[in-house]
């Protein structure tokens, strides 16, 4: 604790607020002959001030101060991080209890009258000090228990030189808040291993660190020792900045295995508690490292040497293999766990997963749909494939091929089960892009060959059929009964034969190559003008239309008219997808390289099985006459003549949302 006086110790640091001059010379006067360090200010925000530039360990303020009140400093302290544990007393002339409740409950420890005698004030303000001494004592042995606590169930699980290191050094790295931690294990020698943390909070190898002189220093009689450095020729970590160091020898049999070093920028970081957290965390490297050479002798004294060479061999092969691979036993623990699956997106080192159980490691699936892949593994000896999909963070679908493979002994009996994991996800996509670019080209050739041989014959009955409507409007056919059939009859050929040449107008507008002008092209524009239109279209009254446009949206390169033609078409398809009423969101967005138009509706939604077929030629869940199934191809095509992707994503009873996906025009570079 900052004493108020005592050779060699820290004095402690006092900040006096009172906007009297005369109060705080008198209360300077007497903290600085009993030897406290004392800073004083007149009000609240000179406080917060001297707080930010300086140490101070208690804090003595007015009730009564200008602008901001005593009480009003209290809470502000406390609610910030930096002063929250800080000793405050508060000073006033009142001395009543309303007063003294009000002053605790903004957070003071003490309460003292003026006017006071020195020896009170002296008396109390030690008192304070004495208690937060304790309380940050008891602070630091709590995390110095977690930490060893932590870092010994770490450790039982490493039986290699590296993952010691690379934990002790990362754990090390954290709980002391170090700039640099290390951790060397026989450097150089048989079983040895080194990690290095630097400031950046990465493992690093031997290359931050002066072997030679620590060499030098674990063969030096005192090297069982721990020592404190400050002077930068005989530091051990290559850098820079840093201002101390404090070195843990890693003992075990009365002599030093190698060393466990810390770096901070300043000599104050490198408390007490730091260095006894430090020595014991050491103490617990040793000991596991002694384990790990003594586990290391058993292994060796119990194969040979051409067996574990052909060991290595073949866990080589297999982390050689593309594909992520593990094995299982009966008891579902994990027996292999190749490099793949260790580099993997769950990113599990092969040390933490062997010998655990399958369910622990593999949370993100779900445990009984893969405890029944397993169980049908194991009882029928049969090998299964299954295709899987799973979405990223960012919405990419990822498609994959899981391969369920018994192993069985010399008995027949199935004793382990193989999982392979291929990523299959560009042959998909390639072989639906293949798919549906033959269906679109094998329209366009359709398209191209009949629709104009079909819309002459079309446009000659519609013409005879509104000449013949003309004539019996004119009365050619008398009065006879039939004369009204006969007009229902020639509306109807009229209206059918128009909606076939609508449909061939769709195909031939289909197969056409689309000219377009490359420009730049705002889609917060696009979206807002759709929205426009298709208020003034009077479809769906009972649908809200919502806009979400990006003001800081990137710019695309396309062409405005066709991109605003897509958007109407998905979202004319949205509103007949909400025939009670519903909400379309247009809204836009930047992600990554890519600026995107989604277009939301609440409708119905769309079922899984028709998810693949939407973009296809003629495809429609719309009634007959409502619709021709070449909408969704048509903005498929648009979309992806501007290089970009249209996506899907829909859930039935809640609603439907197109995605479209266009590159950014890259922004010009600023000065």
């Amino acid at each position: 604790m900052p004493a108020a006086s005592g050779e060699g110790q820290t004095r402690a640091a006092l900040l006096i607020v009172d906007d009297e001059e005369s109060v705080r010379q008198r209360l300077q006067a007497i903290f600085e002959e009993a030897g406290y360090q004392v800073f004083t200010v007149a009000d609240a925000p000179s406080a917060l001030r001297v707080l930010h530039k300086e140490r101070c360990d208690l804090v003595l303020l007015d009730v009564e101060m200008p602008d901001v009140s005593g009480l009003a400093l209290c809470r502000l302290l406390r609610a910030q991080a930096g002063t929250r544990q800080l000793p405050l007393v508060v000073l006033s002339a009142a001395d009543d209890e309303g007063r003294k409740v009000e002053a605790f409950a903004a957070g003071a420890d003490d309460y003292i009258v003026k006017p006071s005698t020195p020896r009170e004030l002296l008396s109390r303000v030690s008192a304070r000090l004495e208690a937060a001494e304790r309380t940050r004592a008891l602070v630091g042995s709590n995390r110095e228990l977690m930490f060893l606590a932590d870092l010994g169930r770490s450790l039982l699980r490493a039986l290699e030189p590296e993952q010691i290191v690379r934990r002790v050094a990362g754990a090390t790295y954290e709980g002391t808040e170090a700039v640099l931690c290390a951790v060397a294990v026989n450097p150089r020698g048989i079983g040895g291993a080194i990690c290095v943390f630097d400031r950046e909070g990465s493992a690093e190898d031997e290359s931050h660190l002066f072997i030679e002189r620590l060499e030098a220093w674990l063969a030096a009689p005192d090297s069982t020792l721990s020592i404190f450095l400050d002077e930068r020729e005989k530091f051990f970590l290559r850098d820079e900045k840093h201002a101390v160091e404090y070195l843990a020898p890693l003992c075990f049999g009365g002599r030093a295995q190698g060393a466990l070093i810390v770096g901070f920028d300043r000599a104050e970081d490198c408390t007490e508690s730091v260095r006894r957290l430090v020595d014991a965390a050491a103490q617990q490297t040793a000991l596991a490292a002694h384990i790990s050479l003594l586990y290391d002798e058993a292994r060796d004294a119990s194969i040979s040497y051409a067996t574990e060479e052909q060991r290595r061999f073949t866990e080589a092969i297999v982390d050689t293999l593309p594909v992520s691979l593990y094995a299982v036993d009966r008891d579902f623990r994990i027996v292999a766990w190749n490099r793949n699956r260790e580099l993997g997106g769950q990113g599990i080192p092969r040390g933490d997963a062997l010998g655990r159980n399958i369910f622990e490691v593999l949370t993100r699936q779900r445990r009984d749909v893969l405890e029944a892949e397993f169980r049908r593994a194991f009882e029928t000896g049969e090998i299964e494939r299954i295709e899987q999909e799973t979405t990223q963070d960012n919405g990419a679908s990822q498609h994959w091929l899981i391969s369920k493979i018994p192993m069985r002994n010399e008995a027949g009996e199935v004793t382990h089960v193989i999982t392979l994991g291929e990523e299959i996800t560009d042959r998909v996509e390639a072989n639906r892009a293949i798919g549906r670019a033959e269906k679109l080209a094998a329209v366009g050739r359709l398209a191209a060959g009949v629709v104009h041989e079909i819309n002459n014959p079309l446009a000659t009955i519609a013409a005879c059929a509104e000449a013949l409507e003309s004539r019996v409007a004119e009365g050619a056919f008398g009065a006879s009964p039939d004369v009204e059939d006969l007009q229902e009859y020639l509306g109807l050929i009229r209206d059918e034969a128009f909606r076939c040449k609508t449909i061939t107008n769709g195909l031939l507008d289909f197969s056409r190559t689309r000219a377009w002008q490359q420009m730049p092209v705002n889609l917060s524009d696009v979206i807002n003008s759709a929205a426009r239109l298709l208020s003034h279209q009077r479809r769906g009254e009972e649908v809200e239309i919502r806009v979400e446009a990006d003001k800081s949206l990137a710019l695309v390169s396309g062409d405005e008219g066709q991109l605003q033609q897509a958007v109407i078409a998905l979202s004319t398809n949205a509103i007949d997808a909400m025939p009670e009423g519903g909400r379309l969101t247009l809204r836009t967005r930047n992600e990554n390289e890519h600026v995107l138009i989604e277009v939301a509706d609440t409708g119905v939604g769309i079922a899984p099985e028709n998810l693949t077929r939407i973009f296809d030629p003629f495809f429609t869940t719309k009634e007959v006459g409502h619709g021709t199934g070449l909408g969704l191809a048509v903005c498929y095509g648009i979309v992806t003549e501007h290089g970009g992707r249209l996506d899907v994503q829909s859930t039935v009873g809640v609603g439907t949302t197109f995605t479209i996906s266009l590159p950014a025009t890259p922004r010009p570079p600023t000065d």
